[in-house]
């Protein structure tokens, strides 16, 4: 209804997972590879957890398209399946022969088919969404399916894809076994403001959409609190927020409409969404090991994978968990905000476009304060001379901005990132060009 209102060729938030729109930021780009990498090297089973509309189902569709040719992938959408009709599933899927009798002949046949596959020297990989609400001797029966090997290789690859009721099922006494074989633990946390502005740009700008940005810094607040982060929910509010917007002939998306959108949808706030940050740091360490081991492994893949190395490894370190901070030094006393912001522009005007920086802050340009603190914070763990205070005033909205380093290659910015992200108080840096700061 309002595509061509905002020039749009496609509707850019439907709540269907379309991998055309797989946002590969916040993490969500270095997660697939990371993935790619466990699957296709490791021998245990892999666990990806995640709230109810967290992007489980689009980073499992990504996988269809992303795993290698050599990969014969079967994907289970029906959790309630019981442990005869799973065998039953996998091995029509595989096109092996369905005997009539006891599963045991059943498990026969769909190991020797497994064989079969394995000896043409291909992958069998059974993704299974919604695992949370599998019965318990399905669960069960997942482990033993992953018992099935050769001589040296495991014959089939798991992926379980579940909202955080699977990670409680499996601390259950009963469970334990199953627990053990899970190699490798993923967790998709809900996006954070800074992202979900990225977010909502980026789908509507791969559906089409050519202008300035639509949604204002009040906008994206509402929908940051009202969504808890969860991109289904951001996409129901993006859409209606549109609808609205339409329905007045504006084309830019204030506080009003999504107001209005908020109270359309009615969600229920989900309580148990705090992240914990432990939990968070344990499977982050875990995705950077596999990147960078897949960084490493795949050095000569070509330009068309999900995510160039660089990408992967600055998506990665902006998750490790805060290290043990440095002998304390005395704090260096940072001037005024006015004169950072001055001696920013001077240090602009004299850098090369081709150099790298570190952001480690951007922020509405009325947060005088909390760009202060920030120096002030930061000033005890990182060199002062290489912090930068900059104002942009891009598409009209007033912003803040603290960046570090001066870097000649992105890989030299990469080599200072992680130990930037383990030293600091910042929880979320990432590399630009100067060119794009500019």
């Amino acid at each position: 209804m309002y595509l061509d209102h905002f020039g749009l060729r496609e509707a850019p938030f439907r709540i269907t997972p379309h991998t055309e729109f797989f946002f590969a930021g916040a993490n969500r780009g270095a997660t697939l590879e990371a993935l790619i990498y466990a699957i296709t090297n490791d021998e245990g089973i892999v666990k990806v957890s995640g709230e109810v509309g967290s992007g489980k189902t689009m980073l499992c569709r990504m996988l269809l398209e992303k795993l290698p040719d050599n990969v014969e992938t079967v994907y289970l959408a029906n959790p309630s399946l019981l442990r005869d009709e799973i065998l039953h599933a996998i091995a029509e899927e595989l096109h092996a022969p369905l005997p009539e009798g006891r599963s045991h002949q059943l498990l026969r046949a769909l190991q020797d088919r497994l064989i079969e596959i394995y000896a043409a020297g291909r992958q069998v990989v059974v993704m299974i969404d919604e695992a949370h609400a599998m019965p318990a001797e399905t669960l069960e029966e997942i482990r033993l399916l992953s018992n099935l090997e050769s001589n040296r290789h495991k014959l089939l690859h798991i992926v379980l894809f579940g909202q955080p009721e699977l990670d409680a099922h499996l601390r259950k006494t009963n469970m334990r076994q199953l627990k053990e074989r899970i190699t490798h633990n993923f967790a998709l946390e809900p996006l954070h403001r800074n992202d979900i502005a990225s977010y909502l740009m980026f789908r509507i700008r791969a559906a089409g959409y050519h202008g300035p940005d639509l949604f204002t810094e009040g906008a994206i607040q509402r929908i940051s609190k009202a969504s808890e982060g969860l991109t289904r929910r951001i996409n129901i509010l993006a859409d209606k927020a549109l609808l609205s917007a339409f329905a007045e002939n504006r084309h830019l998306i204030d506080a009003r409409q999504v107001k209005a959108a908020i109270n359309d949808a009615q969600f229920n706030l989900i309580h148990d969404s705090t992240v914990n940050p432990t939990k968070w740091g344990i499977s982050a360490t875990v995705i950077v090991l596999i990147a960078a081991l897949a960084f490493f492994a795949g050095s000569h893949r070509t330009s068309s994978s999900p995510a160039s190395a660089a990408e992967v490894t600055t998506g990665l370190a902006v998750a490790l968990p805060d290290a043990a901070p440095p002998d304390a030094t005395p704090a260096v006393q940072p001037g005024t905000l006015a004169e950072h912001i001055a001696a920013g522009e001077d240090w602009l005007k004299k850098t090369p476009d081709t150099h790298y920086i570190i952001q480690l802050l951007n922020t509405d340009g009325r947060r005088l304060r909390e760009v202060s603190a920030f120096l002030e914070n930061n000033t005890r763990t990182l060199d002062p001379q290489q912090l930068h205070v900059y104002r942009s005033n891009l598409s009209g909205h007033d912003r803040l901005g603290v960046i570090y380093g001066d870097y000649p290659s992105r890989d030299a910015a990469n080599a200072d990132l992680a130990r930037l992200a383990r030293a600091s108080h910042v929880t979320k840096p990432y590399i630009r060009s100067v060119s794009k700061l500019r």
